[in-house]
């Protein structure tokens, strides 16, 4: 369900707001400059398949457009509070527009298959953040705050774009629709990680961080320790394999919803099958 949190509006952020560390600042700075413009495109690309959809999962996208709107609109604000604290983001933010431009004149199809590749990175790396809380360790407050309810409502609506595609690829034979979403995450995994390690790259230059050194740090937080990078391979391979679905990995215990209008998000008590009592 959308939960309409704002964060850190009467806060200062301190320039390197994750643990004093620019590397772990510049890590999540980098991810959040791409989501106001990408969620938006999220909720196009579910939205042109809406109609003629199964009540349950019509309901479900209605959720998820607002939930999308919710995190666009935090992702906005912190990311002004990113150029408040010193940083440019127009490079950054002019690879997000090149990417964007590619998908004008494609068909609907295709840009719900990056939906769906986009969405399942998304789910797994929120699936981490609650996880292991060393993610966000030391993280200024209402910036770690942020970060985790953003991945909670990620975990919750994980399977609405790939429910999207089953039905709108209802017709297509398994083989096809394999190979289209593989080829197709295959692209989104290359483009999306080149630009982004660019990304984070600038924003250590604009800290004195440059040459090698920039990238052997960069990659040590990404492959080493807390690891983002690493821990989520598995995950992101599970994607390629027969009868994948997002709701394949239970992670409904992270999030522990009682009332949800994602069904598959409802944690059942083990017992009486009543539903426990959401997290706060």
């Amino acid at each position: 369900m959308p939960r309409d949190r704002r964060f850190g509006r009467e806060d200062t952020k301190k320039r390197w707001w994750m643990k004093n560390d620019p590397v772990g600042t510049a890590f999540y700075n980098a991810l959040s400059v791409t989501f106001p413009k990408g969620e938006a495109y999220f909720i196009e690309s579910v939205k042109a398949f809406r109609d003629g959809t199964p009540e349950r999962l019509n309901r479900e996208i209605r959720a998820f457009v607002k939930q999308e709107i919710n995190h666009t609109r935090e992702h906005v604000a912190f990311n002004r509070a990113v150029t408040d604290a010193g940083y440019d983001v127009n490079r950054l933010e002019e690879k997000v527009d090149e990417a964007l431009a590619m998908t004008k004149g494609r068909p609907a199809i295709a840009n719900l298959a990056s939906t769906m590749a986009l969405e399942h990175f998304t789910a797994i790396i929120a699936q981490q953040l609650i996880a292991n809380p060393r993610h966000l360790a030391d993280a200024d407050k209402e910036s770690g705050d942020m970060w985790r309810w953003h991945a909670l409502e990620e975990i919750e609506h994980k399977g609405v774009a790939y429910d999207t595609w089953l039905h709108a690829t209802r017709d297509w034979s398994r083989w096809q629709r394999w190979k289209v979403k593989s080829i197709v995450m295959l692209f989104t995994t290359w483009y999306f990680t080149v630009n982004r390690a660019r990304g984070m790259m600038d924003l250590l230059a604009q800290d004195g961080i440059t040459g090698w050194k920039a990238g052997a740090k960069l990659f040590w937080y990404a492959f080493g320790r807390p690891g983002m990078a690493r821990k989520i391979i598995l995950p992101w391979i599970s994607y390629f394999l027969p009868g994948f679905h997002p709701w394949n990995h239970d992670d409904r215990h992270l999030i522990k919803l009682a009332e949800s209008d994602y069904q598959d998000a409802v944690m059942p008590n083990a017992d009486n099958g009543a539903a426990v009592q959401p997290a706060e």
